[in-house]
C-alpha cells in the first residue's frame, strides 16, 4: 500500500484519491496530534469548501476549535498558527497541480511541516478508522458540550499581509515609484500580493486576480510564465511577479523577460544578508539541483554553500538543524526563517527587491548577480530505478564526462522519487556540450537498465 503523504502532505483527484472520508479524519488527527485549536485555510480550487467543511467537520468532532481562514497563501496559515499561538494549522491546497486535484497537509505549533514519523502516525490512525473505530490515547468523539466549534478569522488576509508589509518597512525600505506586474495564477495570492505592493507603495498592474475554482494554475502563474512575460512587455512594469496556486513560492522576471528563478533569488538575498552581517555562518543552503552559476557567484562573493538532497523539507532540515536562515530551491520555492517558517512567496518577493534596491546598481545589478549555466535534463525511463545504483557502465559514462566537463560544469544523475525514471541532469559553460553529454549518458542509461 502506498504511503498516505507524499513530499508535501496527502494529494490526489478529488473524491477519487481524496475524499472527505479522509478530509474528515485528518481534521480527527490535527485535534489528536497537534491540539485543540487548528487553522484551517484553502486555496481557490472548487474542492476547497467542501474539503474545508470536512476537516473542519473532522477537527469539531475531535471536541477541537477550526479557525477558519478563508483562501489564504499557504504561508499565510503557517504565520497565522504562531501569530495566534494556536496548536497547529492545515492547508487544503494541491499547490502547482491541476485544478482537479487538491491536497491537504499540516503544520505544528511553530508553523513547521511536521516530520516523516508523525505524518505515519496519522496515517496509522485515519487507516485504523480514526475516533469512530474507538476511543485513541485518551481521545473518543465529542458529543454534548465536549462537541468542538468553528471560528472565522475575519482578518486573515490583512493580518498576513501587514506581516509582510513590516518585514520591509523594518529596513526602512519601501517600493515608491516601483511599477510591479503580479501574475496570481487565479490561486490564493489573488489580494494578498497586490495589496501588499501597494501598501509598500508601488504601481501594481496585476493579471489572474480572480478565479472560479476551475482555473487555478490553468496556463498562468510560476510554473507558466508566458502571461507574465507578455503583461511585463505590455505595462513596461520593473519587475514581474509570478506565484503558484498557493503561492508558498514565486518566479520573477526582468523587463526584458529573463527570468529570475530561485538560484537568482537566493543569490541576491545571500549577498544582501552577508553585507548587512545578518547571514549566520555566512551560509546558504540549497540543493544538489542548484545551478552551478549559483555556486561560483557564492564562491565569488566569500559565502559557504550547504547543499541538501532535492525537496524544500530537506533544506528546512539542514537550516533547522545548524541555525542557517535561508534556503530554497530553483523553483522558487524559498525558506527565509527571519520572517516565516516554510516557503513564502510574497515575502521572498518583497525581500528580494528591497535587496535588490540596496545593490548599488539596482534591479539590473541584482539580474546579474550570477551567470546561469545552461542545463539540460534527460528523464530516462526505466525497469528499475533503483538498479542504477552499482551499476559500473552508468558510473563509467558519468566519470568520463565529468572528466571532459573539469571545473566548467558537472553531472548530477538520480532516481525519480515519484516516477520510474532515472534523471540525467549536465549543466555546462557550452549549452551543445551539455546535451551532447546529457545525451550519451541517457544511452548509456538506457541501455543499462530500461
Amino acid at each position: 500500500m502506498a504511503r498516505m503523504f507524499g513530499t508535501d502532505g496527502v494529494r490526489g483527484l478529488v473524491n477519487k484519491e481524496l475524499t472527505c472520508d479522509i478530509a474528515y479524519k485528518l481534521g480527527q488527527a490535527a485535534v489528536v496530534f497537534l491540539g485543540p485549536q487548528i487553522v484551517v485555510g484553502k486555496d481557490t480550487r472548487i474542492s476547497g469548501d467542501m474539503l474545508e467543511a470536512a476537516v473542519c467537520a473532522g477537527v469539531m468532532s475531535a471536541g477541537g476549535t477550526a479557525l477558519i481562514t478563508g483562501v489564504l497563501p499557504t504561508p499565510g496559515i503557517a504565520f497565522l498558527v504562531r501569530e495566534l499561538h494556536c496548536d497547529g494549522g492545515v492547508v487544503i491546497s494541491a499547490s502547482h497541480n491541476p485544478p482537479q486535484y487538491n491536497g491537504i497537509k499540516f503544520f505544528d505549533s511553530q508553523g513547521f511541516k511536521l516530520p516523516d514519523e508523525v505524518e505515519d502516525r496519522i496515517e496509522a490512525f485515519c487507516v485504523a478508522g480514526g475516533l469512530e473505530a474507538g476511543s485513541y490515547d485518551s481521545f473518543e468523539l465529542a458529543s454534548g458540550d465536549a462537541t468542538g466549534i468553528s471560528v472565522p478569522i475575519e482578518n486573515a488576509c490583512d493580518l498576513y499581509i501587514d506581516h509582510a508589509v513590516q518585514s520591509v518597512l523594518s529596513q526602512d525600505t519601501d517600493f515608491n515609484g516601483l511599477h510591479v506586474a503580479i501574475d496570481a495564477g487565479h490561486g490564493a495570492s489573488s489580494y494578498t500580493s497586490p495589496e501588499a505592493f501597494r501598501r509598500l507603495g508601488a504601481r501594481v498592474t496585476v493579471i489572474n486576480d480572480d478565479y472560479n475554482g476551475t482555473d487555478i494554475n490553468v496556463g498562468c502563474g510560476s510554473t507558466h510564465l508566458e502571461a507574465l512575460e507578455a503583461l511585463m512587455s505590455e505595462s513596461g512594469a520593473d519587475i514581474g511577479v509570478a506565484h503558484d496556486g498557493d503561492a508558498d513560492r514565486v518566479m520573477l522576471m526582468t523587463p526584458e523577460g529573463d527570468v529570475i528563478d530561485g538560484d537568482f533569488v537566493a543569490a541576491t538575498l545571500a549577498r544582501d544578508m552577508s553585507q548587512r552581517g545578518v547571514l549566520p555562518g555566512n551560509t546558504v543552503v540549497s540543493t544538489v539541483m542548484c545551478n552551478l552559476g549559483f555556486m561560483h557567484a557564492m564562491r565569488d562573493a566569500g559565502i559557504n554553500v550547504v547543499q541538501t538532497k532535492v525537496g524544500d523539507r530537506y533544506v528546512l532540515e539542514e537550516m533547522r538543524a545548524s541555525g542557517y536562515r535561508i534556503g530554497g530551491e530553483q523553483s522558487g520555492h524559498m525558506i527565509l526563517l527571519d520572517y516565516n517558517s516554510t516557503g513564502d512567496g510574497l515575502v521572498t518577493a518583497t525581500q528580494y527587491l528591497a535587496a535588490a534596491l540596496r545593490c548599488e546598481g539596482g534591479l539590473s545589478e541584482a539580474a546579474s548577480v550570477m551567470r546561469r549555466f545552461p542545463q539540460t535534463l534527460v528523464n530516462v525511463r526505466v525497469a528499475n530505478k533503483h538498479a542504477l545504483e552499482g551499476n559500473d557502465a552508468i558510473a563509467q559514462a558519468v566519470h568520463a564526462a565529468e572528466a571532459e566537463l573539469g571545473d566548467d560544469g558537472r553531472v548530477l544523475i538520480r532516481p525519480s522519487g515519484t516516477e520510474p525514471l532515472v534523471r540525467v541532469m549536465v549543466e555546462a559553460s557550452d549549452q551543445d556540450v551539455a546535451e551532447a553529454l546529457a545525451s550519451r549518458i541517457a544511452t548509456v542509461v538506457e541501455a543499462e537498465i530500461s
